[in-house]
């Protein structure tokens, strides 16, 4: 059976980052729960982060019974019953439009924990400021559903309002989030002066995990922010929580040539259990379980001192093989790799930096068996936190 496998070690090490910007910067960081949303990993990282955000009324309800802590959600769009759940428990209720937040705005103001102050309203806005490289990850493209423009807010009541929120970057540097800001102050710099705008979430995408994300930058612009500004930072990265933190271990089921191309069919799906590397498009590092010690790089779970070999691009090495799916999609293909010995059924395949976005982007596709979820802990010891059978699959469609 394929198995994701989640380092907590990993984890605490993203956390202890997170942390440690959280207090230099004067800001709150929470856990974006669109990003991971492993709730068998939250008691490791509760204690690091201030909350989660969420994406609707489903996240949120997660957050709430399994995290605690602030509950920070935004929708591009609510319904009227995701509403009346939200406001008994979300800290923070932004809307994407001023429609949305005029048809509920009565019912939110009214509410004892609004008037408590308990729950704040934030409108998301886009600084029309693109920094990405990917079309699909853009919330800035041209027309773009996502957020708010200045025009639009210049003259309109913001009665209730107490915050703004924009997320523009997507797996980028400080440097971006310095652009950004840039863009931010020119279009929104007057409304970020009223005296009720007391907060500001800078959205996610923020690599501050990387070993060469500039954090000392992050730190200085968010200071900066808050002192000409006076608002409370909020930053909601995902992926910067559970960056290289986990692997999925997939199996050769098969091997065979056809008009030139070498493939190997694993118990695995591109589709189905790592669809960033067909929607991104996303190349994942894999290694090959075996008697070979790579030099330097390794995944990010390591098990029973076992050896492994860092595939390398089609025709660096000797071999080289398409990695694909056991699924009738002719292009659920997670790539070409090229290793130094024949690739063999039952070899054991690692792909790295598989916690984030990927455990949360799955699916039941062809009916594939699904990877099981894992833990190992930081003696080593595997705790299985999830196992997915044919119930599994069959309830999710009946």
């Amino acid at each position: 059976m394929p198995a994701y496998i989640i380092s907590q070690s990993a984890l605490e090490h993203n956390a202890e980052i997170l942390k440690s910007v959280a207090q230099n910067a004067d800001c709150k960081i929470v856990l974006a729960l669109k990003g991971f949303s492993t709730w068998g990993c939250f008691d490791i990282i509760r204690p690091y982060l201030s909350g989660c955000c969420a994406s609707g009324l489903w996240e949120a309800s997660l957050a709430r019974e399994f995290f605690g802590k602030e509950i920070l959600t935004y929708s591009p769009a609510y319904e009227p019953e995701d509403i009346t759940e939200l406001i008994e428990f979300t800290s923070h209720l932004d809307f994407n439009s001023l429609g949305q937040w005029n048809t509920y705005c009565d019912q939110i103001m009214s509410h004892p924990r609004f008037i408590k102050g308990e729950l704040h309203c934030g409108l998301r806005i886009n600084p029309q400021h693109s920094t990405g490289h990917t079309e699909l990850y853009d919330p800035c493209a041209p027309g773009s559903r996502l957020g708010i423009i200045a025009d639009r807010l210049l003259n309109a009541d913001l009665t209730g309002i107490s915050g703004f929120h924009f997320h523009t970057l997507c797996e980028q540097g400080s440097e971006d989030l310095q652009s950004t800001l840039a863009a931010v102050e020119a279009r929104f710099g007057e409304l970020l002066k009223r005296p009720e705008i007391s907060w500001v979430n800078m959205g996610g995408g923020h690599w501050i995990t990387k070993p060469d994300y500039n954090r000392d930058l992050l730190i200085q612009l968010i200071r900066d922010f808050k002192k000409k500004y006076d608002v409370n930072v909020w930053l909601e990265p995902g992926e910067a929580v559970a960056i290289h933190t986990g692997v999925l271990r997939a199996r050769v089921i098969d091997v065979f040539e056809s008009e030139g191309f070498h493939h190997a069919l694993l118990n695995v799906s591109a589709s189905a259990h790592m669809p960033d590397t067909l929607e991104m498009p996303y190349r994942a590092d894999v290694f090959k379980v075996g008697s070979i010690q790579t030099e330097g790089r390794h995944p990010a779970v390591l098990l029973d001192n076992e050896q492994y070999e860092l595939g390398a691009e089609s025709g660096e090495k000797t071999y080289t093989y398409r990695l694909g799916a056991p699924t009738c999609l002719a292009g659920d293909i997670i790539g070409d790799y090229s290793f130094d010995a024949p690739l063999q059924v039952g070899d054991e395949l690692v792909f790295d930096d598989m916690a984030h976005y990927t455990t949360v982007k799955t699916t039941f596709f062809n009916g594939v068996k699904h990877p099981d979820i894992v833990l190992q802990a930081n003696d080593g010891s595997l705790k299985q936190l999830r196992h997915f059978t044919y119930q599994d699959f069959k309830n999710k469609l009946g």
